[in-house]
């Protein structure tokens, strides 16, 4: 099962620290009212930006059109997991869609011990 990160879309912007693979990030999330879709800002631990303004997209890892080596290790991935949404808004984002944490390996590559 995949963990998400609980974002408040009530009190946007927001912004927290979060660790990814031993290391620590802050998000900053920002909504835009005109054309309804999120965004979110990425810095290291001393605030300096990595990268800004990247837009949440359905079922796309953030982040994935950047080849930054101070980008956080697990994707981190907008998803509906019933799959019946076709985009991320408002009205669905923290209901039936969910930022994800995609740590968990591919189907048929788990951990055998």
């Amino acid at each position: 099962m995949r963990d998400y990160i609980p974002i408040d879309k009530e009190n946007l912007p927001e912004q927290f620290e979060i660790d990814l693979a031993n290391e620590t990030f802050i998000l900053e999330f920002n909504y835009n009212q005109t054309y309804d879709f999120f965004t979110v800002d990425l810095y290291d631990s001393n605030m300096n930006p990595i990268i800004l303004g990247e837009k949440l997209v359905l079922n796309i890892p953030l982040w994935s059109d950047s080849a930054d080596i101070r980008l956080p290790a697990p994707s981190l991935v907008p998803m509906d997991e019933a799959g019946k949404e076709k985009r991320i808004t408002y009205d669905n984002f923290g209901e039936t869609v969910f930022l994800y944490i995609d740590d968990t390996p591919p189907e048929g590559e788990e951990d055998v011990e």
